[in-house]
């Protein structure tokens, strides 16, 4: 499937490769440079024997929510390779792909609809044809539990059969469909982390239109935009 030009300079910024994604040592040497694992803090903060003592703490509905957005593995382009891997490694800038039933294990924008990563051809564009099959051209994604949503977003193609501009919070769950996606944002950064930390989770009512807004919009100490909002 094609990728736009938005998507093409977005995959630049953040210093990535559509085709390889990063290799072992980029993706080891930004770890080291970030806030480390791509974990979040629950929203409810206990040292370990306190929940041995009170461990109605982890029953609390907050607790509960939490355990279920949390994603155990990602699917990750390193070196040019699918890989499966723990999805706390993760950094900005790896591509990851996203199947039916997955948890978004990062903060990401969608870079093209299906399975298939690979460019096609403008000729293949041209005579209709796609190696993903026209049910590839849509996505259904649940982000009820993170930004309070009432209903699944739907994520389609525009005239050109390239991906909507579209982000994916950590936590979302992908209902139908596939993607490829760049990871933009992880650990602490997430919007989750920060809807925790500002006492915003779980969502009360629906948030989307303050996340469109720009109420979540947060910069780097490079002034780069952390999270899309589209």
């Amino acid at each position: 499937m094609p990728i736009s030009q938005y998507h093409h300079d977005l995959i630049v910024q953040y210093n990535s490769s559509y085709r390889n994604g990063l290799t072992t040592q980029e993706a080891s040497e930004r770890r080291s440079d970030s806030d480390g694992l791509n974990c979040i803090d629950p929203p409810i903060k206990c040292p370990k024997w306190v929940c041995c003592l009170l461990p109605c703490i982890n029953h609390t509905p907050s607790m509960k929510q939490f355990r279920l957005v949390q994603p155990d593995d990602a699917e990750v382009l390193r070196d040019g390779n699918w890989i499966r891997y723990d999805a706390a490694s993760l950094v900005i800038g790896d591509i990851v792909r996203l199947v039916e039933g997955d948890v978004v294990p990062a903060d990401c924008v969608v870079i093209s609809l299906g399975m298939d990563h690979v460019e096609e051809t403008a000729q293949s564009i041209e005579n209709g044809s796609s190696a993903d099959g026209v049910d590839s051209l849509e996505m259904t994604v649940d982000s009820h539990f993170i930004t309070g949503e009432s209903k699944p977003r739907r994520i389609s193609v525009d005239a050109n059969r390239a991906a909507e501009p579209a982000t994916l919070y950590y936590g979302s769950r992908i209902l139908e469909g596939a993607c490829v996606a760049l990871v933009v944002q992880t650990g602490k950064r997430v919007l989750l982390a920060h809807l925790i930390t500002q006492g915003r989770w779980p969502p009360k009512h629906d948030l989307t239109e303050k996340v469109k807004s720009g109420d979540f919009l947060r910069r780097d100490d490079e002034g780069i935009s952390l999270i899309s909002v589209t």
